[in-house]
């Protein structure tokens, strides 16, 4: 092999080495900053990720809203008309988020099994439903009228 292929090789190598070395950062951050989304029912059977941060959407239940404490902290449930998840929140709710509407919390599973969040989103119609409720709950309704 001659000098000049030797340098070609080499440099060919190191860029390859070098857009390796690049793709895995870009990976890395992906997977740090990624939020998937589940549905109450994936929660409790236990297919979300446990002390990683993903989305959760659906219905709040109508009468479970709670402030336990002085606090800031509020308590509810969600559902996707299968199953409920109690979701705890420690700020201050969106000033259109009340019982019987459609959310998406930002947050984590604890050890006790409630899912604790750091974000709640709530849209300004009442008749909205994030996107991700709307199918997910379509396919719950979906599956119960086939098992019947």
């Amino acid at each position: 092999m001659t000098p000049a292929r030797k340098k070609r090789l080499a440099l060919i190598g190191l860029m390859l080495a070098g857009i390796a070395v690049g793709l895995t950062f870009a990976l890395k951050a992906l997977d740090e900053n990624i939020m998937f989304f589940f549905t109450p029912t994936e929660v409790a059977n236990g297919k979300a990720p446990k002390n990683h941060l993903f989305r959760m959407g659906g219905m709040v239940v109508t009468g479970s809203v709670s402030r336990p404490g002085d606090g800031l902290t509020a308590q509810f449930d969600l559902t996707d008309n299968e199953k409920q998840v109690t979701v705890r929140y420690t700020g201050i709710l969106p000033d259109l988020f009340r019982e019987g509407q459609g959310i998406i919390a930002n947050g984590e599973v604890g050890d006790d099994g409630i899912f604790v969040a750091q974000e709640v989103l709530a849209k300004h119609d009442e008749n909205y439903m994030p996107p991700e409720v709307a199918e997910a709950m379509k396919k719950t309704h979906e599956s119960a009228v086939s098992t019947n």
